[in-house]
């Protein structure tokens, strides 16, 4: 038996032919994904394509056995990242798996958009963006916290400047935040903005603000990966 884990486990990690026709496989159910949300689809077409994502199914939940089984350690397989994307790309077939009208909850199926991820397995390039991540996690954590320290204060701000001129839009800080979000990460919908002088003034410093907090996370990234690449 261990010889056979063994065996499986050098075959994912070696065999370039197994490796390439999983991210084929991975490249065409994605796109087979896509096609299938189109409007106005014939009744033949729905039903051979049901089929097919059945076949993707058997063959993805065969991997993931066959990874769980090989794995050095199974639990420790399960609870990590790309355990988890693998299971997260076949539990919604195993959910819809029998349903005599599986596409009327189309909304869970499309959840096997997670068969993407998969695909960062196959990549050096994603073995360096997570050594990096580990390398800086800290910095991420501590910065987290400050920006939603930021946006619980922005969320204040312009609740108690606007709440009045637009109780409707304002009703709240929870209302406020939506706002705050917008406007930290400089998308500005438009959809909500401030109308009195305060509001202006705390919005204009806040936009100040916000550039310099999106150019964290961007700077200690390229230092994590200036280390990791010399």
């Amino acid at each position: 038996m261990q010889l056979i884990r063994i065996k499986i486990r050098e075959a994912f990690e070696k065999s370039k032919v197994l490796n390439l026709t999983i991210q084929f496989l991975i490249i065409t159910s994605i796109i087979h994904m896509a096609i299938d949300t189109l409007p106005d689809l014939s009744k033949d077409f729905i039903f051979w394509s049901d089929k097919v994502h059945k076949v993707y199914f058997f063959i993805f939940a065969f991997e993931y056995v066959l990874r769980f089984f090989s794995s050095y350690s199974p639990l420790r397989f399960a609870s990590s990242f790309f355990g988890i994307v693998d299971l997260m790309s076949i539990l919604p077939s195993i959910i819809t798996y029998g349903s005599v009208d599986a596409r009327s909850i189309r909304a869970l199926r499309l959840i096997r958009v997670f068969r993407v991820l998969k695909l960062a397995r196959y990549t050096d390039a994603m073995d360096r963006l997570k050594e990096s991540i580990l390398d800086i996690k800290e910095e991420l954590a501590i910065f987290g916290i400050l920006s939603l320290i930021v946006l619980f204060i922005s969320s204040t701000g312009i609740y108690y400047f606007e709440r009045e001129a637009q109780p409707e839009v304002f009703k709240s800080i929870p209302h406020s935040l939506w706002w705050s979000m917008v406007t930290l990460t400089t998308v500005g919908y438009g959809d909500s903005y401030p109308i009195t002088t305060g509001g202006k003034v705390f919005t204009s410093i806040l936009l100040i603000l916000s550039m310099g907090i999106l150019s964290v996370p961007t700077g200690l990234f390229a230092s994590a990966f200036t280390k990791r690449n010399k």
